[in-house]
């Protein structure tokens, strides 16, 4: 039995110790970083940029009439188009000039309920 005791002892001296911080596959940190970013950009970014698409689609089909919302929250019909601007009828004989960036949601005139953005 005491024969045994040193045979055990330098098999365990031989084992390599378990490095410090391998938990496997979330234990190495740029495969958690790299998946903390894949998640910020699939709940996060990309929705912003479909909504920004979507949005940048309905500026470009502005048409006279339609009711818009500026960012500034003012609520408007628009009256005329320019290249970079748009005139936006404010009150009866008040008109304002937004550039169209500054348009943040849309209603189209003929949209019976006005439930789009």
């Amino acid at each position: 039995m005491t024969d045994l005791i040193p045979d055990i002892v330098s098999i365990l001296a031989e084992t390599p110790a378990p490095k410090p911080g391998s938990g496997g596959l979330m234990g190495n940190p740029l495969i958690f970083f790299g998946l903390i970013f894949v998640m910020m950009y699939f709940l996060m970014i990309r929705p912003q940029q479909k909504q920004r698409k979507e949005l940048q689609k309905r500026i470009d089909a502005l048409q006279t009439g339609d009711r818009v919302v500026t960012t500034a929250g003012i609520h408007a019909i628009v009256h005329n188009i320019k290249d970079k601007s748009v005139v936006l009828k404010v009150a009866e004989g008040t008109m304002i000039e937004f550039d169209k960036q500054a348009v943040a949601s849309v209603q189209k005139k003929d949209s019976p309920s006005g439930a789009a953005k």
